[in-house]
Parts: structure tokens; sequence; C-alpha cells
């Protein structure tokens, strides 16, 4: 090769100075999409009720009993479908773990007052005497 490019020379190696970033940041924006979708999906509850909304209203922190009544009166105990019964086991069962366990209670804003009050009675029979009412905050 006299006279042309010598490819095993020394002198055409050129180290590599940057590096391309560009596949990168579009695998972690495609992430960052997908995990955004899917945050709105967990977030959302699986019973889907209409809340009464009360002004003196705050957030409640999650707790380790959930009892929710749909509008058709169907009682969900931490988002699965039960029954007075479960819910009392479910006490007996965790009240000894966790003695300051804390009621939440969502009700449909359509379910009657004696349902709601039922609930109540229920739960606090059953040792729980700290429970809240879940409202959606209003104005």
């Amino acid at each position: 090769m006299a006279g042309g490019a010598s490819f095993g020379s020394d002198d055409d190696v050129q180290p590599i100075v940057g590096i391309n970033v560009t596949p990168l940041v579009d695998i972690t924006l495609v992430l960052l999409i997908i995990f955004m979708v899917t945050a709105s999906y967990i977030v959302n509850p699986a019973i889907k009720v209409d809340l009464p909304k009360a002004a003196s209203g705050t957030e409640q922190t999650k707790t380790t009993l959930a009892v929710t009544i749909a509008k058709d009166g169907a009682v969900y105990l931490n988002g699965e479908r039960s029954s007075d019964a479960k819910i009392v086991d479910y006490i007996h069962g965790e009240l000894p773990k966790n003695p300051d366990l804390q009621a939440i209670i969502a009700a449909d804003k359509v379910v009657t007052h004696g349902d709601v009050i039922h609930i109540i009675d229920l739960v606090k029979r059953s040792g729980v005497h700290r429970f809240a009412l879940n409202v959606e905050p209003g104005k």
C-alpha cells in the first residue's frame, strides 16, 4: 500500500471525545411517560364513589382499614367486596398488631344514613374506636 492510506498506522487513531446521549434521553423520556400514565391508574380508587362535599374536610392518611359503601349498598373492605362478618374478622386479626387502628369510612352520597351508622357501630363494637368519615373537600 505504497502511497495509499495505511490502516494499521498509529497516526490515524483518534480518541472518542464525545458520547451520544440522545438514545439515553429518549429511553428516559419514554419511561417517564409510561410512569406518568400508569401512576394515574394506581392512584384512582377501584370503587367509584361519589363522596359528599364538606367545607371542613381534610386529606386522610392511608390506613389498614378502609370501609367503602357503594351506591348500590355493597360494602367493600380495603377495596374487596366484603360482609359484616368479614369486617369483624379482619378487625379482630389486625387489632392485636395495631392497637391504634383507625377506620376510614367512605359512603356514596346516596347511601342512607342508617347504612353508614350501621358500619360505624359495627367498627366500634369490634374494637376500633378511632374512625373518620371520608368526604371530598368542598369550597
